[in-house]
């Protein structure tokens, strides 16, 4: 048992022993992730991991990064910590398995005004279904305490995901060609982009958050703008076994045009029917409330598409069938063809 008070720390607004009650609380969250077979180890100064290579040849090691942003805000206002977590996991592993690369572990950083432990323990437990969601485990991570820097209702979340790959199994987009077929993985809503610009829209607080829409199935604006961002990582795997794909992109800030040609090889185009993507109804209410144009649409938010997938023609039905397999209600949205222009909706 950790014996350990400051008084004096206190005084300044650091509560050192609420962090190690906020590290008790999330321990039942963090031993659900746990496949390796290692012992919880929570508490050390570095997370372990056991890396198991057989198999693989050339195992290259790809890491991602990234943060929930200002969809926290929503979070704040709702006062609803528990799904956030996911969101900082999925932004993350949705990044690596564009690259071909099976996630392994993940890490969080966790910022706040003043450390609630049940609060801190709900956040976690959100990183921790992410984690089971994705098949990583959660081998550690960092809770600060900054008082004066963040508001005591507020905190910030961040998070850093390692996976592998075969070199040779890596996603590789100069093997596209024309005619090449590009499927759209649905996405479950605006997931974690674009909420400035939601929150301008809306002129975000509680009351407007509560309010219900009949074009959103009677659900509150608030309880649709914090549906967790979607993890794609398993039906991914699963297509990977069986089929060349020839590119991957997860579609986050930036919308179609800054994400799709990230996947595109030099001197070909991506070329998307508008009428085939199917559009979630937030995006719409978006779209309207705040006049917004619809090219800014596509190039914020991933309208209804969380990942684009680009595969031979002669894969296209098999790949279908496999990501339906899977739980992915996936959909041809368009093709590959030579062009200057790396993306094209029309």
């Amino acid at each position: 048992m950790i014996n350990s008070k400051s008084d004096s720390y206190a005084a300044a607004g650091v509560d050192i022993t609420a962090g190690y009650k906020a590290v008790e609380l999330m321990k039942k969250h963090v031993a659900r992730t746990m496949l390796s077979g290692r012992k919880e180890d929570l508490g050390g100064f570095g997370g372990l991991f056991p890396l198991d290579l057989s198999g693989i040849k050339n195992p290259v090691l790809v890491s991602g990064t990234d943060g929930v942003g200002t969809k926290l805000k929503i979070a704040f206002l709702m006062d609803k910590h528990d799904t956030v977590g996911i969101d900082c996991v999925a932004m993350c592993v949705n990044d690596v398995i564009c690259c071909g690369a099976k996630p392994l572990l993940f890490l969080d950083y966790i910022a706040c005004g003043k450390n609630i432990p049940e609060r801190i323990a709900d956040i976690v437990g959100g990183v921790a279904e992410g984690c089971v969601q994705s098949g990583s485990e959660l081998v550690g991570g960092e809770t600060a305490e900054m008082p004066g820097f963040y508001p005591e209702d507020e905190y910030d979340l961040a998070g850093f995901s390692v996976g592998i790959v075969d070199k040779e199994k890596i996603i590789n987009v100069n093997e596209q060609k024309e005619g090449d077929v590009i499927i759209a993985l649905p996405s479950s809503g605006v997931h974690s982009n674009g909420f400035s610009l939601v929150r301008k829209v809306f002129d975000v607080e509680d009351k407007v958050l509560k309010q219900k829409y009949d074009c959103l199935d009677g659900k509150s604006l608030g309880e649709v703008l914090l549906t967790p961002t979607k993890i794609y990582v398993k039906p991914v795997l699963a297509l990977l076994e069986e089929v060349r794909v020839k590119g991957i992109s997860h579609i986050t800030g930036g919308g179609f045009y800054e994400n799709i040609p990230r996947s595109i090889r030099e001197g070909y185009g991506a070329f998307i029917e508008k009428e085939s993507v199917r559009i979630l109804p937030i995006f719409n209410l978006i779209e309207k409330t705040g006049n917004i144009p619809e090219r800014d649409m596509f190039n914020t938010y991933n309208m209804g598409v969380g990942m684009s997938i680009t595969v031979d023609k002669n894969d296209a039905d098999k790949a279908l069938g496999i990501l339906k397999e899977h739980g992915e209600n996936a959909y041809v949205i368009g093709e590959i063809k030579k062009s200057e222009e790396k993306i094209k909706i029309c």
